[in-house]
């Protein structure tokens, strides 16, 4: 399993290189479920939103914008410190808005790898359907700049893919649907990474050539996984099932990277990281994580609702809700990602990273 670090050095290499030879803006497109959601679920008739009070608590206004957290995804954190906005979600935007050639995030909260994945939610943004949104996105970039000027634009934007986490938590880990009866975990397994090979192969020939796919984190330890268990611990089977997820990620990656040419599928080993963060909290100023700050009904959802307590000591809690970690967790698992793609940079507040000196070619 590739390591965060070397991860970051290779990553750190073909982005920079590129957005040296392109000499253009980063851009960044996102793909992706609520861990990575902006808002696209707002414009959307679904039970998998986080318009609540108390989501947003610490965000920027102190409002609901959408994110399942009470303040900033990773996403957010990184590109803050990069320099540059945090990319709006998709459904925001009109299809002549010139915000599409500066990046967009087509996350939703609920979306999977598989089409079913969230059915109960009613309506979300599935894989596909980003996808889909990222088609129409490039051909609002034709109408603009041309059909060149538009393969070179999206050959050198940068594109973060994290999904597959609703297709456990929200499909094959619920006893009362069709795919946990249907299929044994390999050959659901079998049938999510064929499927990501068709997806990854979409985004490709519509022009995406540097993509950074997120494995899964261990969502047997996720609090909605915890409670059952009789003791509250991690389940291990689920965590089993998620490292071989995992690895077969990887594998299709490399695979993806030797037949489609100039591909730079990137895989992020993130599993141990957040693994590390929520055994070992103390190590990282945190106190509670086995549990959400957010007082949560995991047998209607887990989502913070209005009528949720909510925690005093916010900063001490890895987790918001039954799902999704606090502002503060993800302040450090964006920092940790941060520290590794920019070593020079020495602190959060530089406003002009550096990264690496770049190998001579």
């Amino acid at each position: 399993m590739i390591s965060i670090h070397a991860f970051a050095s290779i990553f750190a290499i073909i982005f920079f290189a590129g957005a040296a030879e392109a000499a253009s803006p980063l851009v960044t497109y996102v793909f992706g479920d609520s861990l990575t959601e902006v808002g696209n679920n707002n414009f959307l008739n679904s039970l998998a939103r986080s318009d609540y009070p108390w989501y947003g608590l610490d965000y920027n206004g102190g409002q609901p914008t959408g994110r399942f957290t009470n303040g900033r995804t990773i996403g957010d954190i990184i590109s803050s410190k990069l320099g540059i906005p945090s990319p709006p979600p998709y459904l925001s935007l009109s299809q002549d808005d010139d915000r599409l050639l500066q990046g967009v995030n087509y996350a939703s909260g609920g979306a999977g790898i598989l089409n079913d994945t969230g059915l109960y939610f009613i309506q979300r943004l599935s894989f596909d359907d980003q996808i889909q949104n990222f088609n129409r996105t490039k051909m609002a970039i034709r109408r603009k700049i041309g059909d060149e000027k538009a393969n070179i634009h999206c050959n050198e934007a940068l594109y973060f893919i994290g999904i597959g986490s609703n297709d456990y938590v929200n499909n094959f880990l619920q006893p009362f649907l069709a795919d946990g009866q249907q299929y044994t975990h390999d050959e659901f397994l079998s049938l999510l990474l064929s499927t990501l090979e068709q997806q990854f192969t979409r985004l490709y020939q519509l022009g995406a050539r540097k993509m950074v796919v997120h494995g899964l984190g261990p969502l047997g330890c996720i609090p909605s996984q915890r409670v059952k268990s009789r003791k509250g611990q991690c389940l291990k089977r689920v965590n089993q099932w998620v490292q071989h997820f995992n690895s077969k990620l990887q594998i299709l990656a490399i695979t993806l990277n030797k037949t489609l040419p100039n591909a730079h599928f990137l895989f992020a080993d993130t599993y141990p990281v957040v693994l590390d963060l929520i055994t070992n909290p103390s190590t990282y100023g945190f106190k509670v994580s086995n549990t959400s700050c957010c007082n949560v009904d995991t047998s209607i959802g887990g989502l913070c609702l209005p009528n949720s307590k909510v925690c005093k000591n916010r900063n001490e809690y890895v987790f918001w809700d039954a799902f999704h970690p606090s502002d503060a967790a993800n302040a450090v698992l964006a920092h940790k990602l941060f520290s590794s793609l920019f070593p020079s940079s020495s602190s959060s507040s530089s406003s002009s990273p550096t990264p690496s000196p770049l190998p001579s070619r």
